[in-house]
């Protein structure tokens, strides 16, 4: 998990402010191989935001704490029910935010 500043987090929120979520967390709860999926979308974008449904049965801090112990996404922010993650991206093709991240 990557310690962001305080700056680079405010950063990455105005960034993330414009994004919808791509990926919610459901009745099914979390998994190993959502946690996967999750992994594979973000090491293309870098940044996304996710969304709790209704119907969750865990809580924003909870998943949360299982993305940021079953892999390297760091949470940027939490607000209510929806999380913004960020990865830096491995391949120099789709490293936008984190290159602009890096001068912050």
């Amino acid at each position: 998990m990557l310690q962001l500043t305080g700056k680079q987090k405010r950063f990455l929120r105005s960034k993330a402010n414009t994004l919808s979520p791509i990926f919610s967390v459901g009745k099914n709860g979390l998994t190993q191989l959502w946690v996967n999926e999750l992994v594979l979308a973000i090491s293309k974008r870098e940044l996304v935001k996710i969304s709790l449904q209704q119907g969750a049965d865990d809580s924003a801090k909870d998943v949360a704490e299982f993305i940021q112990s079953h892999s390297d996404i760091t949470v940027a922010q939490t607000i209510g029910r929806t999380l913004v993650l960020f990865l830096p991206a491995q391949e120099d093709k789709y490293k936008r935010i984190s290159v602009e991240l890096a001068k912050i």
